[in-house]
């Protein structure tokens, strides 16, 4: 997985949610705990597809096919993330999305947390059968 430089992150991706890190958030080792980054990046995917997207989720949904990610620093309590979201290739039903969890720590220097790449899957929502990634959606992934 490619390695973002703080510079890549904010001249290649256009859109970014926050994050507000919780104190259940962190574990007995006093940082997030890695389970938790997954919360962060399916908000983020989330935030991603219904506010840059306008996708309406009630007539084609998406599914998670696969996702990875690639820990490089640990997020504490005081640490102010973002999760940078931006669509890297699109198939006939399939679609990749590349993540970054980056943001301001405690003593105010900006940090990469995290990379993640996710395979989305279009689905109909009735039969969860996947279907062509719609092309209004695409164009504006692709943009």
């Amino acid at each position: 997985m490619k390695k973002f430089s703080i510079e890549d992150v904010l001249s290649s991706f256009h859109f970014s949610v926050p994050v507000q890190v919780r104190f259940s958030d962190i574990d007995s080792y006093m940082h997030v705990n890695n389970g938790i980054f997954f919360n962060y990046l399916e908000h983020a995917r989330a935030s991603y597809l219904f506010q840059f997207c306008g996708w309406d989720i009630l007539k084609i949904g998406t599914v998670v096919a696969n996702i990875q990610i690639d820990y490089r620093l640990p997020v504490h309590l005081m640490d102010k993330p973002a999760v940078y979201v931006r669509c890297i290739k699109i198939g006939n039903t399939s679609f990749v999305l590349e993540q970054v969890v980056m943001g301001e720590t405690e003593k105010g220097e900006m940090r990469v947390f995290a990379e993640s790449t996710t395979t989305m899957v279009s689905v109909n929502m009735e039969t969860m059968s996947p279907v062509p990634v719609p092309a209004e959606y695409a164009a504006k992934m692709m943009r």
